[in-house]
């Protein structure tokens, strides 16, 4: 299996530049066909074509007007894009500047990937357009805040389905960026409904209004997505896994991981590296 790898937001000529564009063109130059991880968002707009992006494991058909969205930290791979054209802008998470884009940007649960409405399409084409022309500016004629006015306007044309669920219920939208930040160490919903002040039974009732599963079962999901990436492409060992993501055990982690997933995690690694 591909070792992952890890990239770095490094701007071409412009040292300033918190947003970056490239063609599918220059994509296929640069892909290797490994599995990526950046530290960086991807945001790619598809005009024609069929492919495939892999985000965490999840396939993801590429078709023409469709969006991918690929946060920071998200393993991820491009598995068929001989055939698609379109742009990928490339951006640091601070550089939005509307306070809407911004707690979009920040969200942990990114939909990787929707298709864009015939409707909205007209207006995602003009802004894409206008972002790449001024990304495009001579370097003596460029400003930073152009490229991240226009990029926020670009997000805000694309309405990801994720900018609806976050407004749905502040309550799922604090238990999950708690989630984010402490779910190696905690792991009970209980902690949760302490640190933000909600009894259990109303944290789940959030939780199941936007994502249909209970709190529990989120916190399980996002353990078990981590547990995936370091087993598949960090390639620790159960115990090294256990270790990092707060179980007691090798033994108690391989547990929590055949009881959610139906494998031990030695063998979900084998069946991944196979592919």
């Amino acid at each position: 299996m591909t070792v992952i790898r890890q990239m770095t937001y490094q701007p071409v000529g412009r040292r300033a530049a918190t947003v970056e564009t490239m063609t599918f063109d220059r994509l296929r130059e640069l892909n290797d066909g490994g599995t990526q991880r950046a530290d960086f968002h991807v945001l790619a707009v598809v005009d024609a074509g069929h492919g495939s992006v892999t985000v965490d494991f999840l396939r993801h058909p590429l078709q023409e007007r469709s969006a991918v969205w690929i946060a920071p930290g998200a393993v991820h791979r491009w598995d068929d894009i001989a055939g698609v054209a379109g742009h990928v802008v490339l951006f640091v998470p601070t550089a939005p500047v509307t306070h809407a884009t911004r707690e979009l940007v920040a969200s942990p649960d990114l939909v990787a990937h929707w298709r864009i409405p015939d409707a909205d399409w007209p207006f995602v084409d003009t802004a894409r357009d206008h972002l790449l022309l001024e990304a495009s500016a001579p370097p003596g004629d460029i400003s930073t805040e152009l490229p991240e006015i226009l990029l926020s306007a670009l997000i805000a044309r694309l309405r990801p389905p994720h900018a609806e669920a976050r407004s749905i219920n502040p309550v799922f939208q604090l238990f999950r960026s708690s989630v984010d930040a402490h779910f190696r160490e905690h792991h009970n919903v209980g902690y949760y409904a302490r640190t933000l002040g909600y009894s259990p039974r109303t944290l789940t009732r959030a939780v199941q209004q936007v994502t249909g599963r209970s709190a529990k079962a989120y916190i399980v999901d996002r353990i078990v997505l981590e547990a995936k990436r370091l087993l598949a492409h960090d390639r620790l060992t159960a115990a090294a896994c256990a270790n990092t993501l707060g179980f007691p055990d090798a033994s108690n982690f391989s547990v929590f991981f055949r009881k959610a997933t139906g494998m031990r995690p030695g063998a979900w690694h084998a069946t991944v590296a196979a592919e």
